[in-house]
């Protein structure tokens, strides 16, 4: 009986240890929440102030405190390491709120993230300023990026569309009303297109109105078709939709103008026209040209996606322009055009120039990384932005099935705009499911 209790028991750790070691590969959450998080506390509460004195983030006290502790303590006094003002789990790691005492600033904190992070073994640790002497550590208990599983809090909302996730786990959006224009690069098989269906995925229940550039003959964005308000696939096309969309915003002004105000969003909800949100899928196809008589349509592409981007905004007319290459060899007015993209999003590229056209005015020390992902990596990016803060991302896997599924559930949001009737796609009917009526034919000889 003692042996079978002995078996038993030993049969039950066997099974315990198992199930640890398939949660830490398959379900790392779980193996967090049991195993990493208590440790990953404990060390970080018992070597706190040992670890903050080796890395060299203390200082020495202030002249009365040192005479306090000498004197009414009767202790010697120690350098002061910065106080932890709150400590929070998460779901993926841990969230520490330091107040920094005289002395330290932020960016020593992020001099030694990579110390911190081998000293209490997680796997990265990002610091974040919150407010003038206070800073967050955002430690990460694994990779949080290997399989993205986006929060389920996450939704659109305000102009808000959540998109990937960052490498602190928290969630990497695009804030219209922030950052009104971006720029998204990336090589073939970067996940560049599933950023795009990302995007087009959170922007579909939002009551705006979204037009696309697809000279690719619409490969890419005519699945969006239903939820699509126009769609130019062609240079031509492209050309007469900003001309529309130039004319719209054009209007818009009058209109602010009539009522005294000076944004879109300062407008009566009665009176308010609906935001537009332009996706350009590949941007090379509208500089290029093939012979002579094409320049004039590049100017006048150029110059309208240049007046769109410095104007625009307040109109309530925003742009999602993407692309493979992107450098001054385009052309006339490329570097112009790029100065007014405020959000950068770069991929995995084949070139550095294209790396530091993207993120070289804005973070030039994330150029190297974009050069560098593994091509296994499919959605792996740098976002960027002209405050010049960067982290890496990766978006979740969607499937255009997925994307076209959402454009279709929200077909009915498509709001009306007369000047963009013209360019409005063609929409098939879904296929039936049933029977088939025809009467099949035997082949004979």
């Amino acid at each position: 009986m003692t042996d079978i209790a002995t078996w038993l028991e030993l049969g039950g750790t066997a099974a315990g240890a198992g199930g640890l070691g398939y949660a830490k590969v398959r379900a790392p959450r779980v193996y967090w929440s049991l195993v990493g998080l208590p440790v990953t506390w404990g060390r970080f509460t018992l070597s706190y102030r040992s670890t903050m004195d080796v890395c060299g983030l203390t200082v020495q006290p202030s002249g009365l405190r040192a005479f306090m502790v000498r004197n009414v303590a009767r202790r010697e006094v120690q350098p002061v390491p910065p106080k932890v003002r709150r400590v929070r789990a998460t779901s993926t790691g841990l969230r520490v709120t330091l107040r920094l005492p005289a002395g330290l600033e932020p960016m020593d904190v992020v001099a030694s993230s990579e110390r911190l992070r081998h000293a209490w073994g997680v796997h990265s640790v990002n610091v974040t300023e919150i407010k003038p002497g206070f800073v967050e550590l955002r430690m990460t208990g694994y990779d949080v990026l290997r399989r993205v599983r986006m929060p389920r809090k996450a939704r659109s909302h305000d102009m808000i569309v959540p998109v990937a996730l960052r490498e602190d786990g928290t969630v990497f959006v695009r804030d219209y009303r922030k950052v009104p224009m971006a720029l998204t690069l990336g090589a073939n098989q970067s996940g560049k297109s599933m950023f795009q269906r990302n995007l087009v995925k959170g922007l579909a229940p939002l009551p705006l109105a979204i037009a696309g550039i697809d000279c690719k003959r619409g490969v890419e964005q005519s699945a969006y078709a239903p939820r699509l308000s126009a769609l130019a696939t062609t240079p031509d096309d492209a050309a007469s939709l900003l001309d529309v969309l130039v004319a719209e915003m054009e209007s818009r002004f009058d209109l602010l103008s009539l009522h005294g105000v000076s944004d879109l969003w300062e407008l009566p909800e009665d009176v308010r026209p609906v935001p537009i949100v332009l996706l350009v899928d590949e941007i090379a196809e509208l500089f290029l040209i093939s012979s002579k008589k094409d320049e004039e349509r590049r100017e006048r592409l150029v110059t309208a996606l240049i007046r769109l981007a410095q104007m625009a905004r307040a109109a309530g007319i925003f742009l999602e322009i993407c692309g493979q290459r992107f450098g001054s060899e385009l052309g006339k007015g490329a570097t112009m055009l790029r100065a007014q993209l405020t959000g950068r999003v770069v991929h995995r590229v084949n070139d550095k120039q294209t790396a530091e056209m993207g993120l070289g005015d804005v973070a030039p020390e994330a150029v190297p990384l974009v050069t560098s992902m593994a091509p296994d990596k499919p959605g792996l990016a740098v976002a960027a932005d002209a405050s010049g803060g960067w982290s890496r991302i990766r978006t979740p896997m969607t499937t255009p099935a997925e994307a076209t599924a959402v454009c279709r559930e929200f077909a009915h949001l498509v709001p009306h705009l007369p000047a963009l009737d013209p360019f409005r796609p063609y929409v098939p009917e879904p296929a039936a499911d049933g029977p088939s009526l025809v009467k099949p034919v035997p082949v004979t000889d």
